[in-house]
């Protein structure tokens, strides 16, 4: 997939997501006020909070796509993991803001100082629907985030699949809370914060463990092992670094090679291993190999040629 169709494809799914929340916001919102129903109100405040970021996910999304430039050599796709820790943000002071609200209106109605006397029909008819959209939602941006390998796409499709889930309790708690189990309805949106945090504090996680690099794991690097492993001329690989950009990765390997071949042979080996890397590989967009004489056994917490690091 090109770099262009890429911007363009994660765009889409950013605006498509924010324009559905701004019409889900406005209606659960309104109605869960004038409906009189906590949980629906819960569910609207947090698709006023899918706006509010999606917005500023927008803005990271489209800086993220120019080119490199002398200041950025690999791009500016690290900017799709800050947009995602700033989805996370929101997310989190979000649910914060849900449970607090729903604990006090239990709290109301257990002394006795609240009017609710259950939600509206309509409330429930909005919740519903609100279910059945985001399953859809959720399930298309997963696929554009899978396809593109977009961080902030990634995260938008978890909040998705967080909001069915939280639209689903916020219907069960107005089924409920309209057969006169009025406590159902507010805790329902409390259960809807909890889903909310959870998901908050795992889309920072992830986004997190990008900007620190994390890389490579168990599995990337046995990859780059077994890859290497028929290459003429390598001893050993030594050591291995990663860093990602967006969805891309940028590779440092330190190899072992017999002390007396030429500089000329040892660059052969560089390139080649570069370049079955680059093609083997996806979204692999720089390897940076060196090389140095092999000692007769290789050093303590190195990886010999075709073992897993």
């Amino acid at each position: 997939m090109g770099t262009g169709n890429r911007q363009q494809q994660g765009m889409f799914a950013v605006h498509l997501g924010l324009a559905t929340n701004a019409v889900l916001a406005v209606l659960k919102t309104g109605i869960g006020i004038v409906g009189h129903s906590p949980a629906l109100l819960a569910d609207g405040i947090n698709s006023t909070s899918d706006v509010a970021y999606g917005v500023v996910v927008s803005i990271f999304m489209r800086l993220s796509g120019k080119p490199a430039d002398r200041e950025h050599p690999y791009g500016h796709d690290r900017l799709e993991s800050i947009a995602a820790v700033v989805i996370g943000a929101f997310v989190i002071t979000t649910a914060i803001s849900i449970f607090w609200s729903a604990i006090d209106n239990i709290y109301e109605l257990h002394r006795g100082q609240s009017d609710f006397l259950g939600a509206s029909r309509l409330a429930l008819w909005i919740a519903g629907a609100t279910v059945i959209v985001k399953i859809a939602l959720a399930l298309w941006t997963k696929r554009v985030g899978d396809q593109t390998r977009n961080t902030a796409v990634i995260a938008l499709a978890a909040d998705h699949r967080n909001d069915i889930f939280s639209a689903l309790a916020a219907t069960i708690g107005i089924v409920f809370g309209r057969m006169g189990f009025l406590w159902i309805d507010p805790l329902a949106g409390g259960l809807v914060a909890l889903i909310i945090l959870k998901t908050g504090i795992e889309i920072i996680r992830q986004a997190s463990a990008d900007l620190m690099d994390t890389l490579p794991g168990k599995d990337l690097s046995r990859q780059i092992a077994d890859l290497l492993q028929d290459v003429p001329g390598i001893e050993y690989i030594e050591d291995i670094h990663g860093h990602r950009f967006g969805p891309y990765l940028v590779i440092n390997i330190t190899v072992g090679v017999a002390p007396d071949i030429t500089v000329a042979e040892g660059d052969r080996i560089a390139c080649r291993i570069e370049m079955i890397l680059l093609h083997q590989i996806d979204f692999m967009r720089r390897v940076f190999v060196h090389y140095h004489p092999a000692a007769p056994r290789p050093p303590l917490g190195t990886t010999a040629i075709g073992t897993a690091p």
